[in-house]
Order: structure tokens, then sequence, then C-alpha cells
């Protein structure tokens, strides 16, 4: 696919094409053609008048189109490390439950993180391990995304050191590099309308979309110093280990999604993580290890590019409707329990 590279026309296709548009300042709509919301004026928060303000650093006016409920909200597009859905770190998880819990899998290797009937997402493992350690210190570089036929990846790009103002981001789809503006905002959409690539800052930043399933909030940042020191990672000093920040925000999960993440918003799910422990680590490097950044081959991955299953077997949890009347929620990023 072409990518466009007017800065101009870009904006106006941002406007166009996102999920949500402004129609005038201080509102937003929906202009997704099956969205409960469609054309609606939605009033923006004071606090965050507008969907796509010039600041990059400031919260954004947000409307989830695939919930009936049809309501605002302030929103930073940046992931949130502390919330249920977040992988940040070496890399330490939030489960659906609010759990915190550890992965270190290995260094060089690839792991399911989502595994699902229509989604697969899956990491790749950078680290390295010290001399008289028994394991390796491993952060996330890399995610590889599977839904219907298409592949997506994101890749955080190997630097020596860290410098904000340059790019460590890369993209392809369907096997091809995508090429994206440096400039914000900035938009790419797939042909079929079912991607969505934003810059949610000018560099290191991007909020991936799948309308039907999730969105993906990235940033990329280095091992910094101090974490080095506390941890005594002994970085070398030709790689800041440069790796993603990422939070996951799912539309619908089947009950029988799997992955180190996803198997966490299973209904019934017991996290096997240890209470009381300051860094409860759990396994399953055998059972979520692919082949690569984008197969769908682990021992417990239900992914199919087909999509026939049999409906018994593929109950959705719709997480954008979902009401915790009984306790809190942050709606889409959790799953209620009993």
């Amino acid at each position: 696919m072409k990518i466009l590279s007017n800065n101009c026309f870009l904006i106006i296709l941002l406007l166009l094409v996102s999920g949500a548009a402004q129609s005038k300042e201080g509102f937003t709509t929906c202009i997704n053609r099956n969205s409960p919301c469609l054309f609606r004026p939605l009033p923006c928060p004071s606090e965050c008048p507008h969907p796509f303000p010039s600041d990059p650093h400031a919260k954004v006016c947000y409307v989830n189109c695939d919930s009936p409920i049809c309501q605002t909200e302030c929103k930073d597009k940046k992931p949130n490390c502390n919330t249920p859905g977040a992988v940040c770190l070496d890399p330490r998880f939030i489960g659906a439950d609010g759990t915190v819990f550890y992965f270190h899998g290995k260094s060089n290797e690839h792991f399911s993180l989502v595994s699902d009937l229509y989604l697969q997402i899956n990491a790749r493992f950078i680290g390295l391990r010290p001399t008289g350690r028994p394991r390796d210190y491993t952060w996330i570089q890399a995610l590889g995304i599977l839904f219907g036929s298409h592949t997506f990846s994101i890749e955080a790009n190997k630097a020596a050191t860290w410098e904000d103002e340059i790019n460590h981001l890369n993209f392809s789809y369907n096997g091809k590099e995508l090429v994206m503006p440096g400039t914000y905002p900035s938009l790419w959409v797939s042909a079929q309308n079912d991607l969505k690539v934003e810059r949610t800052s000018r560099k290191n930043s991007v909020l991936v979309t799948l309308p039907k399933f999730a969105e993906i909030s990235v940033n990329v940042v280095p091992v910094t110093k101090e974490d080095a020191r506390i941890h005594n990672y002994q970085i070398p000093p030709n790689d800041c280990f440069a790796h993603l920040e990422v939070q996951f925000k799912f539309y619908e999960l089947s009950t029988k999604v799997e992955g180190v993440l996803g198997r966490t918003y299973q209904p019934d799910f017991k996290n096997p993580a240890k209470p009381g422990v300051a860094m409860p680590v759990v396994g399953g490097e055998n059972k979520y290890r692919t082949a690569s950044l984008v197969s769908a081959d682990c021992g417990s991955c239900v992914f199919s590019p087909v999509g026939v299953h049999n409906k018994d077997e593929s109950l959705v949890i719709n997480f954008g409707t979902l009401d915790c009347t009984s306790g809190a929620s942050t709606g889409n990023g959790i799953v209620c329990r009993k």
C-alpha cells in the first residue's frame, strides 16, 4: 500500500477515518458505520476538550465507538503501566484481575501473550544473562499480531545509547515494511479498515487499533541507569536494550482465550502468582513459546486464521458493554469477578 506523506492530508485523514472524529470544538463523534454512536455529537469533558490535541502530551477526548454507552472520557494514549492489561519493565504483567506477575521467558525467543479464536499477539524477548545469574534478564522488544489472514509487527530498534529525538520504532504489515510519517498527528489505515496505527507523540509512541478486537498503546523506552543499578542488570555500554511498554484494551475475547496475559481474561481463571511475594513469577515457557513473531504454533495457542469455530466454543465476553455494578471496574481492561 502506498504510504501517504502529505502532512496536511494526513491530518484530514486522521479526522475522517479514525474511530472518533472531532465535529466541532468541544465535541467528538463516531464515524464507524457499525457504531451505535454513529454521528452523534458527544460533548468532551472540559479537562480534555479535543480528540486530537496539538500537544502530544495532553489527554485526549475519547469515546469507545463499539460501546452503546456513547460517553466521552479523558484518556492518556500512552501506556499506563499500573493498570490491568499492562506489560512493562522486565516484563511485569498486570492481569485482568489486577494481579501483578512476572514472566521472564528467554532472550531471543518468542512467546504468545494473547491467543484467541480470531486474534494472536506474540512478543519477542531480548535480554542478557550476567555471570552467575541462573536465568536471563528479559524485556519485550517486538510485538507480532495475527488477525484474519493478516500480520502486523512493531519493533524497537537496537541502539547503543538512547536519544529521545531519534525514532526507535519499525513497523511491518503482511511482511512488508510500513513507513509511518515522522509527524504528529499522523495515521496509517489498512485498505480493509481493520487496522489503524496512529502516532501519539512525535517519536516512539503509537496507538494500534484493531476495531473488532483491541487497542494497543505502545511506547519504546531504554533500560535506565537507575533500573540497571537497582537490579544489577550489568547493561553493556553498546546496548541500551530499547524495549516496549504496552497496554492492552480488549473489546471482545472468547472464553477460550490463552496466552501469558490472555489467560487472565478467562472467566474462571485463578492466577498462580503467589500473593505477598515481591516478584511473583509465573512459568509456562513451553506452553507459550512460538517459532516466530508471527506464528501461532505454541502448545496452548487457539488462534485460527480460517475463523470457523463451534459457537459454543467461541462465546465472547464483550468488554465494551461490561457493567460491574457490584464493584469497581475499568471496563475494557478488566473482567468482573463473582
